[in-house]
């Protein structure tokens, strides 16, 4: 047996998924998120490194450098 997560994009593959279900062919689990009460930036916080997030930062800076130039 093999587990699937599965995002529906239509109402409709949610109704013939449910009659999959009705037939005994599939057996759906629903899973809560477990980090759904928490603001992303909570979720978020410390997956970057110190340095990853310094070269991104003086990356951002020559970016926005380069804007200002004229052409």
């Amino acid at each position: 047996m093999e587990t699937l997560t599965i995002n529906v994009l239509d109402p409709k593959a949610l109704k013939l998924i449910e009659n999959l279900e009705a037939l005994n062919l599939i057996h759906v689990v629903k899973s809560k998120s477990k980090d759904g009460s928490k603001k992303l930036s909570e979720r978020l916080y410390g997956s970057l490194t110190d340095d990853d997030a310094e070269k991104m930062r003086i990356e951002l800076n020559e970016m926005r450098g380069e804007w200002n130039r004229t052409i």
